[in-house]
């Protein structure tokens, strides 16, 4: 059975930087339920406390990040990079320590989102890109899907575990 990186915040958990969540959807309830879900929030598993100022990345690429070429700063400007590169570091052990090849993240965050992010002004302002947990499991392999991509993850499931029985 695969196991899922799901972001906590998704799960209900009060972790999101304003102490709120999202969820829980029936989808990863079921998943919960079939004991298929690893569970994490990378920034408070990184060292940040909930709640927390807003944060977001210069120029909105996680990937960057990892690279070393900028850098996530809170709203009140803090340099809070260490502690979003520990929470993809914790992220990429787990998926690696449990065989995990799909995640479902949080739209949009500097941590997860995976289709797009805020551009690093706090002015609201989206812009293509990836938070820097997204952008260090794309790097292993790990299939990259938001809240607003269950289906898509379902059907990756689906295909992965398909892939399974047919070897």
């Amino acid at each position: 059975m695969e196991k899922i990186l799901v972001s906590r915040c998704l799960l209900g958990h009060p972790v999101r930087y304003d102490g709120g969540a999202h969820g829980p959807f029936d989808l990863l309830q079921r998943w919960q339920a079939e004991g298929r879900v690893v569970a994490l929030c990378p920034e408070v598993a990184g060292g940040l406390p909930t709640p927390r100022p807003a944060a977001e990345i210069d120029g909105g690429q996680g990937g960057q990040v990892l690279d070393g070429q900028v850098r996530v700063r809170g709203i009140d400007g803090e340099d809070v990079t260490a502690a979003f590169v520990a929470g993809a570091e914790q992220a990429l052990a787990l998926v690696q320590r449990h065989g995990i090849r799909i995640a479902l993240l949080k739209a949009r965050s500097p941590s997860c989102g995976n289709l797009e992010n805020y551009d690093g002004q706090f002015t609201g302002t989206r812009i293509p890109g990836e938070g820097v947990t997204a952008a260090i499991l794309r790097r292993a392999g790990v299939q990259v899907f938001s809240e607003e991509q269950l289906a898509q993850a379902l059907e990756a499931l689906a295909c992965l575990e398909q892939a399974s029985r047919d070897r």
